[in-house]
């Protein structure tokens, strides 16, 4: 009789417990608070390279693209959301050599590359050389959404983006006057001769007619946007979109497109996108090293992105820079050329943005 007593003891204050761990759990993911951290390039981007005007109006566009973002995940959205509509902002900023920004290739098209990725999923879209498509991260999107495919290129991508719906542009669209004019420089400097100017863009300006405002052509040899996401349920998104290279030939694709080496993104690890000379940037599969070094050996964020971006890229002789953000919160940033634009902010606290390397 006293064992069974005891045993009915036992069993009750066993209940009680878990009746309290149950009334006192939250659920999964309720504590958790949004991020986002972003970039425009990198490359020899120094004070001396640009006027007070060109900085000031770069920092805007930053600032701009990250508030878009910060603003989806503060309404509960998703990171794959704020990752978009981020980089809309800067695919249709003439800033960022993305979307309407890019440098042209030596044909003088606009070839644009992007992709996106998903943490929680593991799902990817990306497309390349994409020349009709007014937003090529909203297109890497559906085809990571709306097909069974990773990535798409070329006239089929852009074929496809006219299939589900979204906006077709004329490539004049994406034409800038100081991008067609760094293509002269490029192509001049390479003995190469210049292709036509586009059909649809405005009367070349007169030869003495200045810029609006200066930079040296340095500035964006590395121009590239990408943003990675954390929202608060817990799951991260990275997204990437780019121009390329000024001059490129023969449909050149660098990194920013290829997931593992430019983009990606996972729940067990982190998200990251890169910026830099793209080809280094395959080799060394730089954005799924760094989520490696997270995930298998335990590294804190900033310690993996630097071991990559300091130590193993410039071993093989490879230059540019990443931003990562951890499914734990954890930013991060780093470059091995004389500045990156980019900007953080996480939820409840300031934003950063910064191009210099002496900026925090």
């Amino acid at each position: 009789m006293m064992l069974r007593s005891m045993v009915c003891i036992l069993m009750w204050m066993g209940c009680c417990a878990v009746a309290l761990a149950q009334s006192s759990a939250k659920p999964v993911g309720s504590e958790r608070k949004w991020a986002v951290v972003l970039h425009g390039g990198a490359g020899v981007i120094e004070r001396s390279s640009m006027t007070p005007e060109a900085e000031k109006e770069y920092r805007a566009g930053i600032t701009e693209a990250l508030n878009a973002a910060a603003a989806v995940l503060d309404k509960g959205g998703s990171s794959l959301d704020a990752v978009e509509a981020a980089i809309k902002l800067l695919e249709d900023n003439p800033l960022f050599n993305a979307g309407r920004g890019a440098v042209f290739a030596a044909d003088g098209t606009n070839q644009l590359d992007a992709a996106i990725m998903d943490g929680r999923t593991m799902q990817a879209g990306a497309v390349a050389d994409v020349q009709k498509t007014r937003h090529p991260i909203s297109l890497a999107r559906a085809v990571m959404e709306k097909s069974p495919h990773v990535m798409l290129i070329g006239a089929g991508a852009d074929a496809f983006a006219a299939h589900v719906g979204l906006e077709q542009v004329p490539p004049s669209f994406f034409f800038t006057e100081r991008r067609w004019q760094a293509l002269e420089q490029e192509l001049k400097k390479e003995g190469v001769a210049l292709p036509k100017r586009p059909e649809g863009a405005p009367p070349a300006p007169e030869p003495e007619k200045p810029m609006a405002f200066f930079e040296t052509p340095e500035s964006h040899k590395y121009g590239t946007v990408g943003v990675v996401a954390l929202d608060r349920s817990g799951n991260v998104s990275a997204g990437t979109s780019t121009g390329g290279t000024t001059g490129k030939r023969w449909n050149r694709v660098g990194d920013s497109p290829v997931i593992g080496a430019g983009t990606y993104a996972s729940n067990q690890s982190c998200a990251v996108s890169a910026t830099g000379t793209g080809e280094y940037f395959i080799r060394l599969t730089v954005a799924r090293t760094i989520c490696a070094l997270v995930q298998y050996k335990g590294m804190a964020l900033q310690a993996a992105v630097d071991d990559v971006v300091q130590k193993q890229l410039p071993a093989i002789h490879g230059d540019g820079g990443v931003i990562a953000l951890s499914p734990d919160g954890q930013m991060a940033w780093s470059f091995n050329t004389p500045g990156m634009f980019r900007a953080k902010l996480a939820e409840g606290g300031t934003a950063e943005v910064g191009i210099y390397r002496d900026e925090p």
